[in-house]
């Protein structure tokens, strides 16, 4: 048994019916169309998390927030 019950056999007819329809160019394009998605979606993440600064806490840390506490 292969994959979810798929044998190695039925894998192949699938991949010839695959290769038949859209031919080897266009998947090759298609491949590498979803490389660079995959790296540019990737290195946006990288620097997302550089450009983040760590948290510091709340800016006002007696929880005052600019009202007044005697009132």
């Amino acid at each position: 048994m292969g994959i979810g019950g798929i044998s190695i056999w039925q894998l192949l007819i699938i991949l010839a019916i695959v290769i038949m329809l859209f031919g080897t160019k266009r998947l090759r394009t298609m491949g590498s169309d979803l490389g660079s998605a995959v790296k540019g979606f990737r290195k946006s993440m990288t620097d997302e998390d550089a450009g983040e600064k760590p948290d510091t806490g709340p800016a006002d840390p007696d929880g005052a927030n600019g009202l007044d506490k005697d009132k």
